[in-house]
């Protein structure tokens, strides 16, 4: 009597007693919607939001970010993030390859904690599906990590020197703040509340993007001073993307199909709405009229402020977070960017300092304000965690928060300026100014559209006005623009 494979087996002693059907498809759904965000989401967003000569360039430093990660995190750097211990804030580098590891019960070895007796607090992390699964969710995060950074270079960084990039501030950068915050190092056991990426990846990629902005050098003269997206239909396009993705990038960091899952879903789509309708409502009395991008950047805050308490505040607080989100990133966009020399001489393409740091900092101060104490104990390894609001040690949990924040930031400010000034010892990190006037053309020999023929520099004498360099009389205020 023939039997059936194995792996079709369910519910019966020869399937895995450990493998739930549920958490597992669960888990691959929700890594499949955050790897949407990126592939196409974000590639279709920074494609359509800059000016028409950068559309292929920009579209394509997201694409070939999400495949250098991919190969990486398998090769070495998912265990530097969620291995063994090397040093209190790193894990030991090695592959995530072989069918031995990926078909084990997934788990994260360092995440146990202990009391301050030595006993055990929380047991180690083991979700309910196999490594495989693991592997391949955390993967998503940290190319999505390193596409965020992009936002804040594009339209001028050598496309060889993003190459290089990619993979130094992946082993370097990312890798740590993972360990530190999730994998089991010592803001981890500390109690740093960080629920799916506020800080690992929101600030980290905003402070490192600026960062990097800073050594890379400003776009054009001309780009600096226009730079309209060249398709807005397109753009609200990779942001739907982006906002229905984060059903996965929130809902799947309990490991499970649970009920802080269903909380975080919810919660995320509240502030998002929140803030997006804050900020336009910003644009309307201080600008008169609405901005599309500016919306765009608004629903972009809320998600990224909601992000590291997704599953740890009640509704009413998504609802405050989120017209925090939509006001003070605002306020530090429109306003103080303005008025702040040093944010004016550092050339953030998107603003991704805004949207990204000021917004995840800002979300990881509100969940040590909000954190509920019920819903902390269905996630968190340290026991009896709250936020400010819910006294007890709530006031303790405020100041980790500030803490591990700062960490986050030092961290990123040094590494990325190191990695930068190396690879600016072996290739310029800025594009020739020749490349810098034609854009996609010069860069990769393709163009995103072909208004005037195949690939041909621009000639005013053939083609008419139609080009990013002639004069335009500016009829619009959008959060991007005046960045």
């Amino acid at each position: 009597m023939a039997t059936v494979p194995v792996a079709y087996q369910g519910n019966t002693s020869a399937a895995p007693n450990w493998l739930n059907k549920g958490d597992n498809s669960w888990q691959m759904v929700s890594a499949t919607l955050v790897g949407l965000q990126s592939v196409p989401g974000l590639v279709i967003l920074y494609g359509s939001i800059v000016k028409k000569k950068w559309a292929v360039n920009s579209a394509f430093m997201a694409l070939y970010a999400f495949a250098a990660v991919v190969i990486c995190w398998v090769v070495w750097a998912y265990k530097m993030s969620f291995g063994h211990k090397l040093l209190p804030f790193w894990g030991k580098a090695g592959p995530a390859l072989g069918q031995k590891f990926l078909i084990e019960q997934a788990a994260l070895p360092e995440s146990t904690q202990y009391h301050k007796n030595g006993t055990v607090e929380t047991s180690m992390a083991m979700p309910f599906y196999p490594m495989a699964s693991m592997v391949w969710f955390q993967c998503v995060f940290a190319a999505i990590t390193l596409i965020l950074l992009a936002g804040s270079l594009l339209g001028r960084m050598n496309i060889k020197a993003w190459m290089m990039f990619v993979p130094l501030w992946l082993t370097f950068s990312y890798t740590v703040g993972a360990f530190s915050l999730w994998g089991g190092g010592f803001l981890f056991h500390w109690g740093v509340i960080d629920y799916s990426g506020g800080y690992v990846i929101h600030l980290s990629s905003g402070i490192a993007g600026f960062t990097a902005a800073y050594w890379v050098g400003p776009r054009s003269t001309n780009d600096r001073e226009r730079f309209p997206p060249n398709n807005v239909l397109l753009m609200l396009a990779g942001a739907g993307l982006l906002w229905m993705g984060w059903a996965g990038f929130n809902g799947g960091d309990p490991y499970s199909a649970n009920i802080d899952s269903s909380m975080a879903v919810l919660n995320t789509n509240i502030c998002a709405a929140t803030s997006l309708l804050v900020w336009t409502w910003l644009d309307v009395i201080f600008f008169k009229k609405p901005s599309v991008i500016g919306a765009v950047q608004g629903m972009i805050t809320g998600l990224v402020c909601i992000t590291p308490g997704a599953g740890l505040v009640q509704g009413w607080a998504a609802i405050v977070m989120g017209i925090l989100s939509g006001s003070v990133p605002w306020f530090t966009m429109m306003i103080i960017h303005k008025r702040w020399t040093l944010l004016q001489k550092i050339d953030d393409t998107l603003g991704v300092f805004h949207t990204h740091a000021v917004a995840g900092f800002l979300g990881g101060i509100l969940t040590g304000l909000f954190a509920e104490p019920t819903l902390c104990n269905l996630f968190l390894p340290v026991t009896n965690s709250r936020g400010g609001v819910y006294a007890g040690s709530g006031g303790v949990q405020f100041l980790k928060q500030i803490v591990g924040g700062c960490f986050i930031i030092g961290w990123n400010v040094i590494v990325t300026s190191i990695i930068c000034v190396v690879i600016g010892l072996v290739i310029p990190l800025r594009m020739s100014d020749e490349q810098l006037k034609i854009g996609d053309d010069a860069v990769h020999g393709e163009e995103a559209y072909a208004l005037w023929g195949d690939g041909e520099k621009y000639d005013s004498t053939k083609h008419g006005f139609y080009s990013d360099d002639a004069t335009h009389h500016k009829t619009s205020i959008g959060a991007t623009q005046v960045v």
